[in-house]
């Protein structure tokens, strides 16, 4: 019987949570005969290709898994474009844990749209006692909470189902983009494609950054991804919106909202955590434009 729904997994030194994301994946509701999970592991350096492989022999699901050495996001994901025998793909990254209906709830919201290209599930939270990890999710949570469009922002691949036909319509991700923005740029190009952008119900869990050191570092990397994102389509974002000054500003437009939603005080300190967040990102997207320099003058 062929699978209507492929999950693609693509990691990289993911063993400290991995092992969570395939329990939720085989804790699944939906009839595990119409799923298959592809695996791709980026050149690992830690135990999280073992870990997978230790599963497979125990799974009730149509597992495929590749490994190669380091070749980015954009190469990946299309391992598993590539490689998919379903009609839709549920995009699953190594520290994200899905509830037991997220695929039925996924799929019916596909079905039910077939203009919709790209469904981008809810944030939900997960106990952390880290104060930062709360602050880097509850952000996300208050903008699922507003309305059901996500054209305005474009949807990263993590809690989304692609329909394969959208993706294969754009000629999947852009081997190009090694860091991050390949998501964002297949996003816009499916949507360039008039394929409709949409929120569902289904929610899925993020295992969040615990450390001020550990936001430091993510955000340096999404500036310095962001760096070729933008040199390709300046459409995509705003370098303006991306200040720290921005930042801060748009922190304060969350602390009401995020208050309410969660009831904890220390919301208040959202604007510097957001100021934090910019100045990490321009690091990082001026080191991506040193580092493209470099390269050209080599």
């Amino acid at each position: 019987m062929k699978p209507k729904v492929t999950i693609g997994v693509c990691v990289r030194n993911s063993q400290q949570f991995v092992r969570e994301a395939i329990s939720s994946i085989l804790d699944q509701d939906f009839p595990h005969e119409l799923l298959e999970v592809i695996f791709v592991d980026d050149g690992s350096e830690d135990e999280t290709l073992s870990i997978i492989n230790s599963y497979v022999p125990r799974m009730d699901i149509k597992v495929k898994v590749f490994h190669h050495e380091w070749k980015g996001l954009g190469p990946s994901r299309n391992v598993v474009v590539d490689n998919a025998s379903g009609d839709y793909i549920i995009w699953v990254d190594g520290d994200m844990i899905l509830p037991k209906d997220h695929v039925i709830k996924q799929v019916e919201f596909m079905n039910k749209n077939p203009k919709v290209g790209i469904a981008k599930a809810r944030y939900g939270m997960i106990n952390q006692e880290s104060v930062v990890a709360v602050l880097e999710n509850v952000p996300f949570m208050v903008s699922d909470s507003k309305d059901g469009s996500v054209d305005s922002k474009l949807p990263g691949t993590g809690g989304s189902i692609y329909r394969v036909e959208a993706i294969r319509q754009v000629s999947g991700f852009d081997d190009a983009m090694r860091g991050v923005g390949e998501d964002q740029d297949a996003a816009f190009r499916i949507r360039e494609a008039g394929w409709i952008l949409k929120r569902s119900s289904a929610l899925f869990y993020e295992r969040r950054v615990r450390t001020w050191d550990g936001v430091w570092r993510k955000w340096f990397w999404y500036g310095f991804g962001d760096y070729d994102l933008y040199c390709k389509n300046r459409n995509v974002f705003s370098l303006f919106r991306m200040t720290p000054v921005a930042g801060f500003l748009n922190g304060f437009l969350y602390v009401a909202d995020s208050y309410r939603l969660i009831r904890r005080k220390f919301v208040i300190l959202l604007p510097f955590h957001f100021a934090f967040e910019m100045v990490a990102w321009c690091t990082g997207f001026v080191s991506g434009n040193i580092r493209k320099g470099l390269h050209k003058m080599e």
